[in-house]
């Protein structure tokens, strides 16, 4: 079975073809800014032009705009082949790839959020969410956080408030998607953004 992941939640964008659990092709790019428009190229490139019969797609939390896409684009490809599409947590991405290069650990997550805050979760050296995911100014998030292990591109900076632990600043990367447990795949297909938006409806007026 060939599955495609497509990761654009955060700053990084990444894509990845896999046969089984063997990669077949794949690409990372820290883009920052313009996932709209590199996604789409970044799966044509791919063999087959990512035709895959199964979707994996990062729901989330991370970049507004970048959540959207990704998810908008599985869906239209899901639509499009007759396939099966499955969000998974960025953060428990970024958690799997920290446990594959350091062993099974306990693993914080600390990424960029919006506001000036971060978005933290706490993982088990198995996968299991042990601190639910949480939109937080810094200096609440390293009170929270208490594993050594700290990963994301906020990793160091929390190590550094903390004054203790390892960090290893990583990003998601669709091209590690068979190290993600099962228990990181979301019930359901909707962006998970981390925190309340921005903006509010108005309270209707009394009659």
């Amino acid at each position: 079975m060939r599955t495609l992941v497509i990761d654009s939640a955060t700053e990084a964008c990444s894509v990845a073809l896999f046969e089984g659990d063997a990669l077949v092709a794949g690409e990372f790019r820290m883009l920052g800014r313009g996932h709209a428009e590199a996604l789409v190229p970044m799966i044509s490139a791919l063999p087959d032009r990512g035709r895959a019969d199964y979707i994996a797609v990062a729901l989330g939390p991370g970049s507004f705009t970048g959540v959207r896409v990704g998810l908008a684009t599985a869906r239209a490809l899901a639509l499009a082949w007759g396939t099966e599409t499955r969000g998974y947590s960025s953060l428990a991405m970024i958690a799997a790839m920290a446990r594959a290069e350091h062993g099974d650990v306990p693993v914080a997550v600390a990424m960029t959020g919006g506001h000036g805050e971060w978005f933290t979760q706490g993982f088990a050296p198995n996968g299991d969410t042990t601190r639910a995911l949480a939109s937080l100014k810094p200096d609440l998030a390293a009170q929270a956080s208490e594993e050594d292990l700290v990963a994301g591109n906020q990793a160091a900076a929390l190590v550094a408030l903390r004054g203790n632990g390892h960090a290893l600043e990583i990003w998601p990367d669709a091209r590690a998607f068979p190290r993600l447990p099962n228990q990181a795949f979301l019930a359901d297909l909707h962006p998970v953004y981390g925190r309340e938006p921005d903006a509010k409806l108005p309270l209707a007026k009394l009659a």
